[in-house]
């Protein structure tokens, strides 16, 4: 992942992909079955599956925009360091901006995965805290 940190196009490709469980989470829910029907799937061990899906995808996520926020704060410092050592040089200052810029939407990108986080369990636990509860 660090190679995509780099290239942030790319990164945010990478993490709409690793947020597909999240953006699917309503209809493996929606699998889970009704009163009638409880017998014939085991509930609990879907709810079990799901959930252990979603923490490994935060903490995937999580660790991927932290690692890329930690590569473009020492690029900062690194490009900080080149624009005060050569204070009329247009293009180090241009790359101090960009990286400035490229850091403050990956931080950005901590509070959005808070948010789908926090959406993904909620939906999680109004379907399954019946049959499964987490830390079990």
């Amino acid at each position: 992942m660090a190679a995509l940190c780099l290239d942030f196009l790319g990164f945010q490709e990478a993490l709409k992909k690793m947020r597909d469980v999240d953006d699917k989470i309503i209809y493996a829910l929606n699998a889970l079955p009704t009163e009638s029907f409880k017998g014939q799937v085991n509930s609990e061990s879907t709810c079990r599956d799901l959930y252990s899906k979603l923490q490994q995808s935060h903490l995937s996520r999580q660790d991927s925009i932290r690692s890329c926020i930690t590569i473009s704060a020492n690029n900062l410092r690194q490009l900080k360091e080149k624009r005060e050592a050569q204070p009329d040089d247009v293009e180090a200052d241009s790359q101090f901006k960009a990286e400035q810029r490229k850091l403050r939407v990956l931080q950005a990108e901590l509070n959005v995965e808070d948010i789908i986080k926090e959406r993904s369990y909620k939906a999680f636990n109004e379907r399954c805290r019946s049959y499964f509860h987490a830390g079990q």
